[in-house]
């Protein structure tokens, strides 16, 4: 070893040698690839997470593209978005344990809805939206009935058809409950003044329309208090038109729901008393209403 490293041709070798091994080991220090730092970036880009918002229970009170009003009983209002992995589906059958997808056209103004939401940054979007296919049958109505008696009317008349034909969104302004004794369809000096309060206050309304729903509470069979509800709302129907002055052509087709959707328990007396009713609803198309 000692006559190795006192050679100066050994010592050069050596040095070459580890000038060559030091540069391979830089070389190679720089060309392997920095080591990913811990998680930073690769959350860095990771949407935001969507939370479970408010159940919110109500009709829809506004459509505009993927967004729909709904408006709550007391009163409140949500914008709630809809996209396409909202699901929408109607229950039917006994005890609406059935179910059917529906699209998104079918949400329409007036037709009350449960909305199970998520938490954006945007605001609600819709992930589950029900409804009841009676109910949506009764927003169809709403929908497609605007025409219903028009041609045999004045110019006046048609005049207004002309207006609402273009547009089929409605705000529901408010909505006027008369109630009745078990079995009747007789309306009370109370009711009666209700009525008339309700066409006068609608009259003011540009272009209101009326829709005329029948309850009974559930006392009886389906098929008298289906009966029933329509006899209801018939009576109704005929006292806002010949008793307060409301237009024919501004009525839309009554129906009649018999006991359903109680606005109270049908367990006690209260509650039945409550459900024995005619809703009276005033509808407002929404371009005219401003909104």
């Amino acid at each position: 070893m000692n006559v190795i490293s006192g050679s100066p041709k050994y010592l050069l070798m050596i040095a070459l040698l580890s000038g060559a091994a030091s540069g391979s080991l830089s070389a190679q220090t720089q060309d392997a690839p920095a080591a990913p730092s811990a998680d930073v970036s690769a959350t860095a880009y990771l949407p935001a997470e969507k939370v479970a918002g408010p159940e919110i229970k109500g009709i829809i009170s506004a459509r505009s593209g993927d967004k729909m009003q709904v408006t709550a009983a007391d009163g409140s209002k949500s914008v709630i978005q809809i996209d396409d992995a909202t699901k929408i589906s109607a229950s039917k059958g006994l005890f609406g344990l059935n179910r059917s997808k529906l699209a998104a056209t079918s949400l329409l103004n007036g037709l009350p809805v449960t909305v199970k939401t998520l938490q954006t940054g945007g605001g609600l979007l819709a992930s589950q939206i029900n409804l009841q296919n009676k109910d949506l049958k009764t927003a169809s109505m709403i929908h497609n009935g605007t025409a219903q008696g028009f041609e045999e009317q004045t110019a006046a008349t048609a005049a207004l058809r002309g207006r609402m034909g273009e547009i089929d969104q409605y705000n529901v302004k408010s909505t006027t409950n008369v109630n009745f004794d078990t079995g009747k369809a007789v309306l009370s000096a109370q009711a009666k003044n209700d009525l008339c309060a309700t066409a006068s206050t609608a009259e003011g309304m540009s272009n209101a329309l009326l829709l005329v729903v029948g309850y009974t509470d559930s006392t009886g069979g389906d098929e008298f208090n289906q009966e029933l509800s329509e006899k209801r709302a018939g009576r109704v129907v005929n006292y806002l038109q010949q008793a307060c002055g409301w237009k024919p052509y501004r009525m839309l087709t009554p129906t009649g729901m018999a006991k359903a959707d109680p606005l109270a328990s049908n367990d006690t007396a209260e509650g039945k008393a409550q459900n024995r009713r005619v809703a009276v609803n005033i509808l407002v198309s929404k371009g005219l209403d401003g909104l």
